[in-house]
């Protein structure tokens, strides 16, 4: 045996040590969590939503442990064919998928609802981080350069719109962003794209506009002026804002809260368990929660600064910026600092294929932990 390949398999030897339990440990509490908010509000069909959540987390574990075994760069191999059978997922949905409260998003597979555009996230995530890796220019890139990346996020953000799910359309732009940043473009680039933004702004808006639905526009509307129809277009919000405030300090206690157990908080177990969390355990319980978040984001952030690679890098920092921008408009939308546009609380609101992807997203981060002191490639 060579002297790489003896060197080569010591340093493999070194992944199993390398595991990082605060990262499990972190992503665990934030589970335990929000199983038992949901526990709270639990109702509905022959199986609880809470047992369902659990069955769910089970399978994100899975896809945790599967995300973390198969090395990153064998995973970026097949980033085109993923996002390839994505497409096919977005398209199909919209030809046959399954509606519900006005939006087209869930594909019926063998008795379960899938959800393509959550998918999308780790597809483009792979496909950006894939395309940057081998066309690394370290003087920074050009908007002629970006043209086909940006085509690669428009491609399934345009398709995710006219289901419409506006939150995860507003996530995969994100991630182009989260991205971009990191790789570096030129100043000139910048100014640029940010003069074309606002020329072309009216328009994108109005076609971003038109692809809403009604309750979805009105909750934009709403916004602006929440007091204005308090029992129609504006209850979610401000059912959201009450249960947040009068949780206090320490909150009501577990099932004590007269918002989410009167029923009074529409879609407890989804878009607004945050406020669910704010009404029982009060600032106490959101600020550790928070704090269980942050270690989560912390941890991939060091993920991303140590990986041996630009890919391990682009990965890390891809998945962050999806959980970060999930947590900060999702708690800023209950709390009626931004419009509520449909982004559920990573990890802890109700939903099998988030749940899933979002697992999956951390399982890729731990790969790149572990596998940062490999020294060939």
């Amino acid at each position: 045996m060579s002297g790489v390949a003896i060197v080569r398999t010591m340093s493999d030897r070194r992944v199993p040590t390398n595991f990082d339990w605060r990262l499990v440990a972190a992503t665990l509490g934030i589970l335990l969590i929000g199983l038992v908010s949901l526990y709270s509000v639990a109702g509905g069909g022959s199986t609880p939503i809470y047992l369902r959540q659990f069955y769910w987390m089970l399978i994100g574990w899975t896809a945790f442990g599967l995300m973390t075994v198969v090395d990153y760069r064998i995973l970026a191999r097949y980033a085109y064919v993923g996002y390839g059978v994505v497409m096919v997922l977005l398209v199909l949905v919209l030809v046959a998928g399954r509606s519900s409260q006005g939006a087209q998003r869930w594909l019926s597979v063998g008795g379960l609802s899938i959800q393509p555009s959550e998918m999308a996230k780790l597809a483009v995530l792979f496909v950006l981080a894939s395309y940057f890796a081998e066309r690394r220019i370290v003087s920074g890139y050009r908007i002629a350069q970006l043209t086909v990346p940006a085509l690669l996020v428009l491609a399934p953000l345009a398709l995710v719109m006219k289901q419409p799910d506006l939150g995860t359309a507003l996530t995969l732009l994100f991630l182009f962003l989260a991205i971009v940043a990191v790789i570096g473009i030129r100043s000139r680039t910048l100014v640029i794209g940010a003069l074309l933004f606002f020329m072309l702004f009216p328009f994108l808006w109005q076609g971003v506009w038109h692809s809403l639905k009604d309750y979805q526009r009105n909750r934009l509307v709403t916004f602006l002026d929440p007091e204005a129809d308090p029992l129609g277009k504006s209850y979610h919000l401000m059912q959201s804002k009450i249960a947040i405030g009068s949780g206090g300090w320490f909150g009501k206690g577990f099932q004590e809260g007269t918002q989410s157990q009167l029923k009074f908080l529409p879609e407890a177990h989804t878009d607004f368990v945050f406020s669910v969390l704010a009404e029982e355990w009060g600032f106490m319980g959101v600020a550790v929660v928070i704090g269980l978040y942050l270690a989560v984001l912390l941890l991939g952030m060091d993920a991303a600064m140590r990986a041996r690679d630009m890919l391990g890098s682009l990965l890390a920092v891809g998945v962050v910026a999806m959980i970060g921008f999930n947590l900060v408009i999702n708690i800023a939308m209950t709390s009626g600092l931004l419009p509520v546009v449909g982004i559920p609380l990573p990890l802890m609101s109700y939903g099998g294929t988030a749940m899933v992807t979002t697992m999956a997203g951390l399982g890729v981060v731990m790969n790149v932990r572990m596998r940062r002191l490999l020294l060939f490639h």
